[in-house]
């Protein structure tokens, strides 16, 4: 029986220590094989052509040209899968934020000290095998304008069409009424692609997305600034509301309780669950366990591994209607198909479909808990 192919790696970094740790890391997997190095675009482009990889780790700063140019010139004319690679600071993170708006499948954050990166060496893996199966998307549209507030209020610039809200006569949200979503290879652009579909008069949502630290709350607040609803990175004690998405933080474990006639999210530094943290069944759990589950909606997205697969299936034995996204419209179709395999989704939908889906069942389940 033939060997398995082994995944073909460049690396495109100006620093030669990282050039070398991440090649470690690494050659330490026997399904990987890191077939060059690039000290900027310029190199990375003859290697590209010469060596032909599988897929790219991307630095974003780099001499002669930046690395979110180099990513644009090459899903415009050489698609290929794209890791960032970037720092662990607020222009980092925004700057990670639009290279996944442009087209790479994930991101990482460069550690502040090289000895960390062995510390990374479990993720960084994970993250090239989802990669080198990713679904590469159609090169984006410019992003729509921008919603701006003043004076407390917001303000709408032109957008795509929202999901209407509850029509006239229909009863106001259940107290314990919540939307449960997770995600992680590509998801931060479904999300991204649901969210800003849907009212601001929606049920509290939460959302887990498998993102590093610090590039949570640039995630959070690029939602934010494109969304008709509210969209922030959690604190400790949130509390869950009408038209507010609370988005985990990177590094952390969100999870739901019922405190004082009201859900508010917990954040704690629990082991890994599936090697992630935030981990989606963390949440779809202890949804259960507070009670939310006859009352929420759940949705997986696309992602690798098979993260919230366990905990969607949870929610729907107790009462809950739930979503995965189907394999055509998936970056990744790991962590839905694993729904699908359990029989935890109720319906497997293209991405389209999700904010109508997710506005029908919450109104459904207010008619409900009103006696309607």
């Amino acid at each position: 029986m033939p060997a398995e192919k082994k995944i073909k790696v460049l690396v495109v970094d100006d620093s030669a220590i990282v050039r070398r740790l991440l090649t470690d890391q690494l050659g330490k997997d026997s399904g990987i094989e890191v077939v060059g190095t690039a000290i900027d675009p310029y190199v990375a482009r003859d290697k590209i052509l010469e060596l032909n990889p599988d897929v790219v780790t991307l630095d974003i700063e780099m001499p002669r040209m930046d690395g979110l140019t180099f990513l644009k010139i090459l899903m415009k004319h050489h698609p290929m899968p794209i890791i960032i690679f970037s720092s662990l600071t607020q222009a980092g993170s925004g700057y990670a934020m639009q290279a996944l708006q442009f087209g790479a499948v994930d991101v990482l954050g460069k550690p502040d000290g090289s000895s960390s990166v062995g510390h990374m060496g479990a993720q960084l893996v994970e993250k090239v095998k989802a990669a080198a199966r990713a679904k590469l998307r159609n090169l984006p549209q410019p992003p729509a304008p921008i919603a701006t507030r003043a004076s407390g209020a917001r303000t709408q610039a032109p957008a795509p069409t929202l999901v209407p809200g509850r029509p006239t006569g229909a009863p106001g949200w259940h107290p314990r009424q919540t939307i449960l979503l997770g995600a992680s290879t590509g998801g931060t652009e479904a999300l991204r692609e649901v969210l800003i579909r849907l009212p601001r008069d929606i049920p509290g949502v939460c959302i887990v997305q498998h993102i590093p630290p610090y590039f949570s709350k640039a995630f959070a607040d690029r939602l934010n600034s494109l969304c008709d609803l509210e969209v922030r990175e959690a604190v400790d004690g949130d509390i869950v509301e009408p038209g507010l998405a609370l988005v985990a933080p990177g590094d952390y474990h969100m999870i739901l309780r019922w405190i004082g006639q009201r859900y508010r999210v917990e954040l704690t530094k629990g082991e890994p669950v599936w090697h992630q943290r935030p981990a989606v069944d963390n949440l779809f759990f202890s949804a259960v366990e507070a009670g939310a589950a006859p009352y929420a909606v759940g949705g997986l997205f696309t992602g690798m591994g098979k993260d919230g697969a366990e905990g969607l299936l949870k929610l729907k034995q107790n009462g809950a209607p739930t979503y995965a996204q189907n394999e055509e419209t998936c970056v990744v179709f790991g962590m839905p198909r694993a729904a699908m395999e359990l029989g935890a989704a109720d319906q497997m939908l293209p991405l389209g479909d999700f904010p109508q889906a997710l506005m029908n069942a919450a109104l459904r389940q207010a008619r409900k808990a009103a006696g309607a």
